[in-house]
């Protein structure tokens, strides 16, 4: 939960830096441009407890104290933030179904908070299943939050007092973050090549998560594309720092590609090709 402690910590301001006035041009200095205001605590009580509230790992403790702290200061101006601080801990708990009512409390503040909106739409392509009646109606709603999360992406950094390279860094893990969830939408509706497409945006924003590159050897298989598929396989088995549960999924979906016909570039243990003739 630490890494997603930090981004929504740097994208809510809660270093408590918003609320604090840019210091004075010195004599001979240009004045800096004002910022737009951001959200700030209203008391020192109620800032304290924000940077303890922000500190929290453990998820019960996060629960707890994001409860304590709504009732306590009910008009505070970080309730969406707190909301999707909650949302994600009941999310690691595995307890989706409040996750996603906390997400879509957030949502209510805000309709275009980012974390909110990938929550949802990440909760509904997870956990939609293949004769639910509702079907349609859940990924048309989980392709509208992830869609809402990338346009506020795409608009000006919801803190004013991050640097260009934190927000950078921030976005460019939560955009592979949501083509992942997209999909995942896609894999729902049967559409892999759609899929194949996503998977690939996610994996080129975070080459780290296995997981996507893992999704995207499946999506091949499942369109068909076995030798595709094998040779993105092949391409993750040879990595001995694997996750051993990614390299089990990978192996399953490799064998299921060879079964089906497919290929590898080059067999194990054969030698390379020899390079062609020079021509005299």
């Amino acid at each position: 939960m630490r890494r997603i402690t930090g981004v929504l910590a740097a994208v809510a301001g809660v270093s408590m830096l918003a609320a604090q006035q840019a210091p004075p041009a010195q004599p001979g200095q240009a004045a800096q441009p004002a910022q737009p205001a951001g959200p700030a605590p209203k008391s020192p009580e109620e800032a304290k407890a924000l940077q303890a509230l922000f500190s929290t790992q453990d998820p019960d403790a996060m629960i707890k104290a994001a409860d304590e702290f709504l009732a306590t200061y009910s008009d505070t101006q970080f309730k969406e933030h707190v909301l999707t601080l909650e949302a994600e801990a009941y999310n690691q708990k595995g307890d989706w179904m409040k996750a996603q009512i906390a997400a879509e409390d957030a949502l209510k503040v805000n309709p275009k908070s980012i974390r909110p909106n990938m929550l949802v739409g990440q909760i509904i392509a997870q956990h939609t299943g293949e004769r639910d009646l509702d079907k349609t109606e859940k990924l048309a709603k989980a392709d509208k939050s992830l869609n809402a999360a990338l346009e506020s992406l795409n608009g000006p950094k919801p803190n004013p007092t991050m640097t260009d390279q934190q927000w950078n860094e921030a976005k460019a893990f939560m955009m592979a973050e949501i083509h992942n969830d997209l999909g995942l939408v896609a894999i729902d509706r049967k559409n892999y090549d759609g899929a194949i497409s996503e998977f690939k945006e996610a994996v080129a924003g975070d080459p780290t998560q296995g997981a996507y590159e893992a999704r995207l050897a499946s999506a091949y298989q499942s369109a068909g594309k076995n030798n595709e598929a094998i040779a993105e396989c092949d391409k993750m088995l040879a990595n001995p720092q694997l996750h051993p549960q990614i390299r089990q999924f990978v192996t399953n979906v490799r064998n299921v590609a060879v079964k089906a016909g497919g290929q590898p570039a080059t067999p194990p243990g054969a030698p390379p090709a020899a390079p062609p003739a020079e021509k005299k």
